[in-house]
């Protein structure tokens, strides 16, 4: 089988001749720098050496801001840096380093500056589409991958999240729901079109969403605003996909999300990922409780920087997972530096084996 086809038998329940062996994420900076300094020989060797299989392929339109904004360096801090990115979000970052930035300012603060920001999210601006879009489209029939289209930030909570922080945008939830529904509904305007568009004109076996909209309490926002701001848009969205045939439709949010994974289900999503351990997901509860759900991730990544009886045990509570099928497992976000190249390697080996992947 090609690696499509097998998820999508993982997708539609049918029988496949293993589960998918690919990675959504890799190492954080750190870690791949201190791989380096451990006999990691290549940059690309955490990916390289194991034959992963081919995951996705994106379709290469642009579905956000458009144009960006202009990114520029606003101050040198010497240890530190700001700079306004293509976003237009003004963040403060160490140099050289992968930890997360400090957010220091957004586009979107209001009624005024969103109109001010709005005509970036035009679906006909002529830089959307690329000058070989029609070369383009012809070979995306015959990938092996996954053809995608979404990915980050493209959201109902995730794109006005970007655009104008999370406080902000939780405030605004409350006080000033209706600019929430005009940004989302000039995001659907644009993708439904954008959409539309690309899924007559080439083949498109999957659409991903980014929310980030949980932490380990759960979720940012109640299901009534989830009703509210989410599930129209989505569902409108969804009944196109299947529309067309498109039958694997992902949320990718960190967090907690028991409570959020039947709403997402209800708006019409039928994978969500990463699942992390460390915020308390269960998937098999999840599994045995949601009939129509299909998880990614969910492998603890934590067991990576303990010892090899640790990453043994990990191996076993996956496998046991992967017997309720509809789940295809991989490590649960970024591995951090506190991961050896040795224990990378050897959980990597393992994860494999259990797979049942020969080459």
């Amino acid at each position: 089988m090609t690696s499509r086809e097998r998820f999508l038998a993982c997708i539609t329940g049918e029988k496949a001749d293993r589960l998918p062996f690919v990675i959504q994420w890799g190492p954080w900076g750190d870690a791949h720098r201190r791989w380096k300094s451990e006999g990691m020989q290549n940059d690309n060797d955490w990916y390289a050496l194991f034959n992963f299989d081919p995951y996705q392929v994106g379709v290469p339109v642009n579905s956000g801001i458009c144009p960006p904004v202009k990114e520029e360096i606003i101050a040198d801090e010497g240890e530190t840096i700001v700079f306004r990115d293509a976003h237009g979000v003004v963040k403060r970052d160490r140099k050289g380093s992968t930890t997360m930035p400090q957010f220091l300012d957004y586009p979107v603060k209001d009624w005024k500056t969103w109109e001010e920001h709005k005509w970036r999210f035009n679906p006909d601006s002529h830089e959307r589409f690329p000058a070989n879009w029609d070369e383009i489209a012809k070979n995306l029939k015959n990938s092996e991958a996954l053809v995608t289209v979404g990915v980050y930030p493209y959201g109902f909570l995730g794109g006005a999240r970007t655009m104008m922080g999370a406080e902000a945008y939780l405030i605004a939830c409350a006080l000033e729901p209706e600019l929430i529904q005009d940004i989302n509904e000039t995001l659907f305007n644009l993708w439904f079109k954008l959409w539309s568009r690309i899924f007559e004109e080439t083949r498109v076996d999957h659409i991903a969403f980014w929310e980030d909209m949980a932490g380990k309490q759960g979720s940012l926002i109640s299901p009534k605003m989830f009703r509210q701001f989410m599930t129209p848009y989505y569902k409108k969205l969804t009944d196109l996909a299947h529309k067309h045939g498109i039958k694997m439709i992902s949320v990718d949010s960190d967090g907690y999300m028991h409570e959020l994974t039947g709403l997402f289900l209800e708006a019409g999503v039928n994978v969500i990922l990463p699942y992390e351990v460390q915020a308390g997901n269960d998937i098999s509860y999840l599994l045995k409780k949601h009939p129509d759900l299909i998880a990614f991730g969910g492998m603890d990544k934590r067991a990576m920087a303990k010892d090899k009886s640790a990453i043994d045990a990990e191996i076993e509570r996956v496998k046991s997972i992967t017997k309720l099928g509809r789940y295809v497992p991989f490590p649960d976000h970024l591995i951090p530096a506190d991961v050896s190249w040795e224990n990378y390697q050897y959980f990597v080996w393992q994860w494999k084996k259990m797979i049942g992947k020969k080459d």
